[in-house]
């Protein structure tokens, strides 16, 4: 029960990592705010949740609502400490640079990296008053390769980096630490239903452990940091991939 008195914000927590995340924050005692824009998967998420014993509260909305979600944020921030941020949510809008519009690189940008600003800049005051805090926000290793015809994700992750460790800069001696985990490629339901086997088979090729990557393994890694066993980690980007990306 290593988070046992804590309370980790998880956002894009109805499917995928951010699940997993939310799943296994509440198994090692964590008290869960989940966000995401999909009621029917957040509210199954939630309902398991509550059968662990964890406190779970669970808010419907649109991230990329950039007044609503700072509205949201101010209200929930009022109601009590949260000193855990997963920064998860995303999409995607495959493209190249000479085929991806400005308004579907602008919404990439937004939902990973502006999303991820404006919670931060919501959440951290209240960490650093408190003495203790952890942000992890979620970036992706093509974040540190780039991926060819993701010119608008990979951006957005690397974006994500840098952001990370700026942060960490700001708030280290506050007792808050800040750090990026980029998954490789991972059996979400959007990769499973979207990317086609010839494109897993090609990264899991080239990947040295030879496997996609289950949720729960990178949740394990954002709940390590997350805890106080990670206490002298700040400014990482730490690859969960299996070697893809080395």
């Amino acid at each position: 029960m290593k988070l046992r008195g804590h309370t980790a914000l998880i956002t894009g927590a109805g499917q995928g990592i951010g699940r997993a995340c939310a799943e296994v924050f509440a198994s090692q005692g964590a008290n869960i705010v989940l966000f995401d824009r999909n009621a029917e998967t957040l509210d199954e998420v939630s309902k398991n949740i509550t059968k662990t014993g964890s406190q779970v509260t669970s808010h419907i909305l649109d991230l990329t609502n950039f007044d609503l979600l700072r509205s949201e944020v101010k209200k929930i921030s009022s109601q009590g400490l949260i000193d855990i941020l997963v920064n998860n949510a995303g999409f995607d809008r495959p493209g190249t640079t000479a085929r991806i519009d400005r308004e579907e690189f602008e919404a990439v940008i937004g939902i990973h990296l502006t999303v991820q600003l404006l919670l931060i800049k919501g959440l951290l005051p209240q960490m650093r008053s408190s003495g203790w805090g952890r942000i992890i926000n979620v970036s992706s290793i093509y974040g540190l390769i780039g991926g060819k015809g993701e010119v608008a994700y990979s951006t957005a992750k690397a974006g994500v980096i840098g952001l990370t460790k700026s942060v960490a800069k700001e708030c280290g001696q506050d007792g808050v630490t800040v750090n990026a985990v980029l998954p490789g490629l991972t059996r979400t339901p959007t990769i499973e239903e979207f990317m086609a086997d010839r494109f897993k088979e090609m990264i899991i090729a080239d990947t040295p452990l030879g496997r996609i990557a289950e949720p729960e393994e990178v949740a394990r890694v954002i709940a390590f940091l997350s805890s106080d066993d990670a206490s002298f980690i700040t400014g990482a980007a730490l690859p969960v991939s299996g070697g893809w990306g080395i």
